[in-house]
């Protein structure tokens, strides 16, 4: 038996199509976190259970799901409401669950749509996230912001990917930016960072623009290959601003970060 577990929050525009490729499941289970608009009626009307959460972070939100996991199921798979299972790799994950598998987890490839066109190169033509596990072996996920599995045994790849449209529009990358790099910020602090100086500013940026254009070819995505290189430098010097911002303002430092 085979359980998917995707958490929300506001995903009216996405949930749908999702739901649609993980029907296939014998379980589908919608961990919401307090979402204000359609997401949860949209669920409902395609039978996924609902889980309620308050987690603040990322990690707890998929523990709360792996807690609703029926007894029944062997198998549970994590998806994104931004992700799309399509015919080959849903033949592929029932294959995996079907026979005796000399596998505990599967990292499964990602292909990253940014602004409606894949993306290849940039650090996007080789990603993989471990998302398919059999049940018995998953223990728990850790880390707030880049959750990460714990698990025992051995882990497998599968050769068909998940279809990520990552980034819509432009408009919601730079929402993305102020929440994320935030909270990338408040992470840093925590670790004891050391002060934030100008040098500081202008090595991150360098650094970055060179491991994005140099070393991972982002210009050869043409125009959106600039963009998200360009982006990612951006991004970059909002971490450390914000983390500046919060070396010298004692009140930021005890306001708690939401992780939407």
């Amino acid at each position: 038996m085979l359980s998917i577990i995707i958490p929300v929050k506001n995903e009216e525009a996405m949930i749908t199509d999702c739901l649609v490729s993980a029907r296939f499941a014998d379980e589908i289970i919608v961990v919401d976190n307090a979402s204000t608009d359609a997401t949860v009626s949209m669920a409902k009307s395609h039978a996924a259970k609902i889980v309620r959460t308050k987690g603040a972070d990322y990690s707890q939100r998929k523990n709360d799901g792996l807690k609703a996991v029926s007894p029944a199921a062997d198998w549970v798979l994590f998806l994104d409401a931004d992700e799309r299972i399509g015919p080959l790799l849903r033949q592929e994950i029932l294959q995996v669950i079907s026979r005796r598998s000399t596998h505990s987890a599967y990292a499964i490839p990602r292909q990253n749509i940014f602004l409606g066109q894949p993306l290849f190169f940039g650090g996007w033509g080789n990603d993989y996230v471990i998302r398919l596990f059999h049940k018995p072996h998953l223990r728990y996920w850790q880390h707030p912001l880049h959750e990460e599995p714990v698990y025992t045994g051995t882990l497998g790849k599968l050769v068909n990917p998940l279809v990520h449209f990552s980034h819509r529009d432009l408009a919601s990358m730079v929402d993305k930016t102020i929440l994320f790099t935030g909270h990338e910020a408040r992470l840093r602090l925590e670790n004891l960072h050391p002060p934030v100086a100008v040098w500081r500013f202008i090595r991150v940026m360098l650094s970055e623009f060179w491991h994005r254009f140099i070393k991972l070819s982002a210009w050869r995505d043409g125009t959106r290959g600039v963009i998200d290189g360009l982006f990612q430098v951006f991004n970059m010097f909002i971490i450390y601003a914000r983390l500046w911002e919060l070396q010298h303002n004692p009140r930021l430092q005890t306001s708690r970060l939401i992780v939407e």
